[in-house]
């Protein structure tokens, strides 16, 4: 994405900050979180923007960032917290125009309990919309390990969410 590359520190966020919250949010479990991390990482995209805005693909650049901060951020012990499984979590009841967000809601439990490659690969498939060759750039592996992530992390998804298993 060249586009991105031209243009100055403050468009690229203006432009890319709401993917890169969406993905942060597929990637850690808790919202505030992801929210830190996405600043955390700006913070240092802005002291490194123009090694950033020189490269090839900057898009891809701060995506893994925020994928090496995201993985980073679980190393630290103090942040350490046990995963609950999806059927752990207490019921909820809500109107059936509330469903969508509850099912939403579900499935983002469901993928931040998913181990961090299967999480990675399926937050940027399906949240940042990344095709398979590219998100085996920013995560530095082979574009079948990236198929191998995905139908793996689809599978424990569809397990957790009790969806028929597709043929």
């Amino acid at each position: 994405m060249r586009t991105e590359a031209r243009l100055g520190y403050e468009e690229f966020v203006a432009a890319r900050g709401p993917a890169l919250q969406r993905l942060a949010r597929g990637l850690l479990r808790n919202p505030a979180d992801a929210e830190d991390v996405v600043q955390d990482v700006l913070a240092k995209a802005l002291l490194k923007w123009g090694r950033i805005s020189a490269a090839d693909d900057p898009v891809a650049y701060v995506n893994r960032m925020l994928v090496n901060e995201s993985t980073s951020f679980w190393r630290r012990a103090v942040r350490r917290e046990d995963s609950t499984a999806p059927e752990d979590l207490p019921p909820t009841a809500a109107a059936d125009a509330n469903q969508r967000f509850l099912d939403r809601d579900a499935l983002l439990a469901a993928v931040r309990t998913l181990p961090g490659k299967q999480r990675s690969v399926v937050a940027l498939r399906y949240l940042d919309e990344m095709e398979d060759e590219r998100i085996a750039d920013v995560l530095d592996m082979s574009v079948g390990a990236v198929r191998v992530n995905a139908s793996r992390g689809l599978a424990k998804l569809r397990a957790a969410m009790r969806l028929p298993v597709e043929v």
